[in-house]
């Protein structure tokens, strides 16, 4: 698109307010892609983009893949822009673009690397092509504003560019189904010891052929619809992975992951199969940029999860640990707590499980919690469940319903009133917490810490 008066009045504007939003100490702000886009609606079409551009996309993990091919290219001298600190929906896209472009808006870089929010595709897709897309997966998310997880699929199908190529989980038959028409590589796991032939959770939704709607039959679960299909009336079956991750070491956190038959060996940064998958994403999408095997092992070898995802501190003996589980997304949450289910030791467990803004204005619409495994949670290891936040009482009546015994559980408004709740039986402390919440579950760990701290004083 040709640049116009209205465009240069937009992005001068936009300056003007990301200065003054500078000088008042607001930084990681979408505000000034904001007005630029209510100035002029084209915004992102008409503004000059760099040469090469990566996107990441899907319903979980996006955030934490971003993260680490972010880190990955900058431990490698690699200049790109990205928007890691604003938004990932069309806003934040063009406050990136605004602030890393010289004065008539030419870009300072040559490559931008940007999450992109998958419902927010037909405000992004029509005015940027992105050469490569990483799909993560696809499940369903917010009912009030994904509805359900085909919805997702359809807009990503109907709005990501043909000319872009696609690295997408082999695994997921939703997400491997994007734009068939596309050039496209796929990412999977070789097979587990804890792969199961049965999907043990509330939710799967892909129970039938994508293709002819028949019986799908699973020949490996790793959860919810994750795994490997095939369908016995029309031969559809999940595709051959390109970038196959085998030999996974959970003792000494490493994992092979094999291309065109050569097996190259990386780190393991979590053993969980979803933080698995997102390493695996990042390395494909990484090798499909073009940077060598090498180069991004030795750039993992120095990397670590956001602690905006997953943290842990030890004092005496006891480890508190803070751990991601979206409000309002079923899929999430259930993976948040077959992970607590699975790890070693009692464990105590505080849910904060309230979405920011529905805390705040608060809704009746509970459904999420039905498609939520709170039975992960009744389990002889898990020593207490405490609860807290505006909607206490239904996450109350949903773990009680999931079979946890009513003396496990305490449940509470006041957020900062769960330090004194907590058991000292437990070996480990989480704490769940919203992606908005996560300053809350500093602070509430922060408390946790210093009461464990003065009691070994006392």
């Amino acid at each position: 698109m040709k640049r116009n008066l209205r465009f240069y009045f937009a992005l001068m504007f936009a300056r003007g307010t990301a200065l003054v939003l500078k000088l008042i100490g607001r930084k990681g702000t979408s505000m000034p892609g904001s007005w630029a886009i209510i100035l002029c609606p084209d915004f992102i079409g008409r503004m000059p983009k760099p040469k090469k551009i990566i996107g990441i996309t899907g319903t979980n993990g996006k955030t934490t893949v971003s993260n680490m091919i972010e880190d990955v290219l900058e431990d490698n001298g690699i200049e790109f822009m990205c928007n890691r600190s604003g938004t990932n929906v069309a806003t934040g896209v063009a406050s990136t673009l605004i602030a890393n472009s010289h004065f008539f808006g030419k870009p300072k870089c040559d490559l931008a690397v940007f999450e992109l929010d998958e419902r927010s595709a037909p405000n992004i897709y029509p005015y940027m092509q992105p050469d490569i897309v990483l799909c993560t997966n696809i499940f369903r998310d917010s009912y009030k504003r994904n509805a359900h997880a085909e919805f997702i699929l359809d807009i990503l199908n109907k709005e990501i560019p043909k000319g872009t190529k696609l690295v997408l989980n082999g695994d997921d038959p939703l997400c491997s189904s994007i734009k068939p028409e596309n050039d496209r590589v796929y990412f999977g796991i070789d097979h587990l010891d804890t792969d199961k032939k049965e999907c043990d959770n509330i939710v799967n939704d892909v129970p039938a052929c994508p293709k002819c709607h028949g019986p799908l039959v699973h020949d490996i679960v790793r959860y919810h619809h994750i795994g490997r299909v095939h369908c016995e009336a029309c031969g559809y079956r999940s595709p051959d992975i390109d970038y196959l991750a085998t030999d996974i070491d959970t003792k000494d956190m490493r994992m092979n992951v094999a291309v065109g038959g050569k097996k190259s060996e990386y780190p393991l940064l979590n053993s969980t199969n979803i933080n698995i998958y997102n390493a695996l994403a990042a390395i494909a999408t990484l090798r499909e940029f073009g940077l060598s095997e090498e180069k991004i092992r030795n750039s993992m070898e120095k990397m670590g999860i956001s602690e905006t995802r997953y943290s842990e501190k030890e004092v005496n003996g006891r480890k508190y640990i803070l751990h991601l589980a979206k409000g309002q997304n079923p899929i999430a949450c259930s993976r948040a707590f077959e992970n607590i289910r699975n790890a070693p030791g009692k464990k105590s467990v505080v849910m904060f499980l309230d979405d920011y803004f529905d805390a705040r204005h608060t809704v009746e619409n509970t459904a999420w919690f039905y498609d939520t495994d709170f039975e992960f949670l009744n389990d002889p290891s898990i020593v207490q469940v405490v609860i807290a936040g505006a909607r206490h009482h239904d996450t109350y009546v949903r773990t009680l319903l999931a079979g946890v015994p009513a003396e496990k559980i305490v449940h509470m408004r006041d957020e900062s009133d769960t330090p004194a709740a907590v058991s000292k039986e437990a070996d480990t402390v989480f704490i769940l917490y919203d992606v908005y919440t996560i300053r809350l579950a500093n602070d509430i760990r922060d408390k946790m810490i210093e009461r464990e701290k003065e009691g070994e004083t006392k």
